[in-house]
């Protein structure tokens, strides 16, 4: 029986590189990077991997290991490379790298010896957070180098136009060549000041996991397990680290409702229609264990405090027994103490929702005024006012805000939540 139409079938040779690309480009990148110490080569020669694998495997069928027949093409492609140089160099050619010494052979000084963490994928996010780097770039350059996510994805994450970041994203990479920035883990007088980088490097993949800006899914479980997983791993080197500690807090909370987000179709279930039951209440009780802990009750950075109190909004949610028992002042309150840590037009538009649950629509969509310079590509605002006017009454006014959202919505999950709910509004009674 063929796939319906818009799902992906996990047999076909596109959708199956896709899904390799997608969650084992880091890991690919930083097993190479590991070993051939190039960037501009590994990069490179993955890039010719996966387009060798899009003409091979329709025509020769996909090979048992697809993530291991891509290292290999991009191995042997980084070794062609290191030849060629050679020739040029008038150096003897390049036959074989293999044991110990590689990372010599090939260029480059090799990493740390692995005191603090053996952990390659974790060496390449230290390595992109580097003071040499603008934080914003390495950030941006971890998404995309290490997890995988789409240079539009990430453009939307940070809010600026596709062209602007992968024109960063491009500078970044030619500064780590450049600089000779090492593929090694900081010693640990060094590590505290990459962590504030690292934490909003994950935090942003965990965004992209939970709110993808585009492509076929609601939801992306691995990359933000993948970012549960880098926390952890720093935390484990940095027992008690606020931020640490407190994005943690905050990640086990959203992560814990992974499975009941979409439903058997892949459709979008929002947070009242959950089926609670089957968050994981081990993933809550951790997490609500981390915000007690006593390094989130003293001083805290603003990075530390803003983690914290969206773990505590999201703690909300987790702790209540049913939607109708969430205690939406206590949310308003949480937002209001985040806004005041940092004003972003996204908490201002989650205030609002949150607003108008504890005291109506009406004071809801007076909260929306100003947005839209704020939030003018963004399909969420217009979805949110749509729900807003629907509930207070407002069909025509809902339908128009529905338009502006679908066709705003690069995510075929959530436009079509869009459509069914714009095609509720005929249906209703009245």
């Amino acid at each position: 029986m063929p796939a319906p139409p818009g799902s992906h079938d996990p047999h076909d040779p596109g959708d199956l590189l896709a899904r390799v690309v997608r969650e084992e480009w880091g890991r690919l990148v930083s097993l190479l990077l590991a070993r051939f110490r190039r960037l501009d080569l590994v990069e490179d020669a993955l890039a010719d991997a996966v387009e060798t694998a899009a003409r091979r495997w329709p025509r020769d069928g996909v090979p048992d290991n697809p993530a291991g027949w891509l290292h290999t093409a991009a191995r042997r492609r980084i070794l062609d490379q290191f030849r060629a140089e050679a020739m040029v160099q008038r150096k003897v050619p390049l036959l074989v790298v293999e044991g110990e010494g590689a990372a010599e052979r090939v260029g480059g000084v090799r990493a740390d010896p692995g005191d603090l963490v053996e952990d390659d994928l974790l060496r390449l996010v230290l390595m992109c957070s580097h003071p040499a780097l603008d934080p914003a770039a390495g950030s941006a350059l971890t998404l995309r180098l290490v997890l995988g996510v789409g240079t539009a994805d990430v453009a939307r994450l940070f809010l600026v136009p596709e062209p602007t970041m992968a024109a960063r994203i491009t500078r970044a990479k030619k500064k780590i060549v450049a600089a000779g920035i090492p593929f090694a883990v900081p010693s640990a007088g060094e590590l505290p000041e990459r962590l504030d980088v690292v934490a909003q490097t994950a935090y942003l993949a965990f965004t992209a996991g939970y709110a993808p800006g585009s492509g076929p899914g609601a939801v992306r479980t691995e990359l933000a397990g993948e970012a549960v997983r880098l926390v952890r791993v720093v935390l484990g080197l940095r027992p008690g680290e606020p931020v640490l500690t407190a994005l943690l807090a905050l990640m086990l909370l959203q992560h814990s409702r992974r499975d009941a987000r979409v439903d058997d179709t892949g459709a979008i279930v929002l947070l009242p229609d959950q089926d609670r039951s089957r968050w994981h209440r081990d993933e809550v009780d951790e997490a609500l264990a981390l915000l007690a802990s006593p390094v989130l009750t003293g001083p805290v950075t603003v990075q530390t405090a803003g983690y914290a109190v969206q773990a505590r909004i999201a703690a909300e949610h987790a702790t209540a027994p049913d939607a109708a028992s969430t205690r939406w002042d206590h949310v308003v309150a949480h937002y209001d103490t985040l806004l005041a840590l940092a004003p972003t037009p996204s908490a201002q538009l989650a205030r609002a929702v949150a607003v108008a649950e504890a005291q109506g629509p009406r004071a809801g969509l007076a909260l929306l005024d100003g947005l839209d310079d704020q939030l003018p590509h963004s399909h969420r605002l217009p979805a949110v006012r749509a729900e807003l006017l629907s509930r207070a009454g407002d069909t025509q006014g809902a339908h128009a805000a529905y338009a502006l959202a679908i066709s705003r919505c690069a995510n075929d999950a959530e436009r079509s939540l869009l459509e069914r709910r714009r095609a509720a509004l005929d249906a209703a009674p009245g």
